[in-house]
C-alpha cells in the first residue's frame, strides 16, 4: 500500500498546478485534482512554491486552513464515491449533491462528516465507523 508523507502530497498538488499552468499533460489522478484546485482559487498561491509549500505550518495554532489538507479530503471523497466505499456513501453523496444543488458545496458538507468520523477514529482507539459516517452525510 502506498502511504504518501506530508512532503509527498504537498509536492504532488504543487506539481498538479505547476503542470496546469504550464498545460502539460496530466495523468488521471493528477486531473481529478486538478479539477478540484480550480475550484479553490483562494489556495493558487499555495500551490506555486513548493519549498515554501515544505514547510508552511498548518497547525490548528496558526488558525489557517490547510488547502493540501482540504484538496486531499476532496480527492478522497472522490475515490470512495467512485468504489462505494464504505458501502452507501455514493448514493448518500449523490442525494446530498441533488438536495444542495452543488457537488462542490456537498463535499464540503461530507467533509464535516468525515472528519469527525476520524476524529472519533482517533479518540476512542477503534476502527473508523462507516455506518455512522453514512448516517451523518444523510441528516445534512
Amino acid at each position: 500500500m502506498f502511504i504518501p508523507s506530508q512532503d509527498d502530497v504537498r509536492r504532488f498538488f504543487c506539481e498538479t498546478f505547476r503542470k496546469q499552468e504550464a498545460r502539460e499533460i496530466l495523468t488521471p489522478i493528477e486531473a481529478i485534482a486538478r479539477d478540484w484546485v480550480l475550484q479553490h482559487p483562494e489556495y493558487a498561491t499555495s500551490f506555486t512554491d513548493v519549498e515554501a509549500a515544505l514547510t508552511k505550518d498548518y497547525s490548528v495554532e496558526q488558525g489557517v486552513e490547510n488547502p493540501f489538507l482540504h484538496v486531499s479530503m476532496h480527492l478522497s471523497i472522490v475515490e470512495q464515491i467512485s468504489i462505494d466505499q464504505p458501502p452507501g456513501i455514493r448514493n448518500a453523496c449523490q442525494s446530498l449533491t441533488r438536495r444542495l444543488g452543488s457537488e462542490h458545496a456537498a463535499h464540503h458538507q461530507v467533509m464535516e462528516c468525515l472528519g469527525e468520523m476520524i476524529w472519533r477514529s482517533q479518540r476512542s482507539g477503534l476502527p473508523p465507523d462507516g455506518a455512522a459516517y453514512i448516517d451523518c452525510v444523510l441528516r445534512r
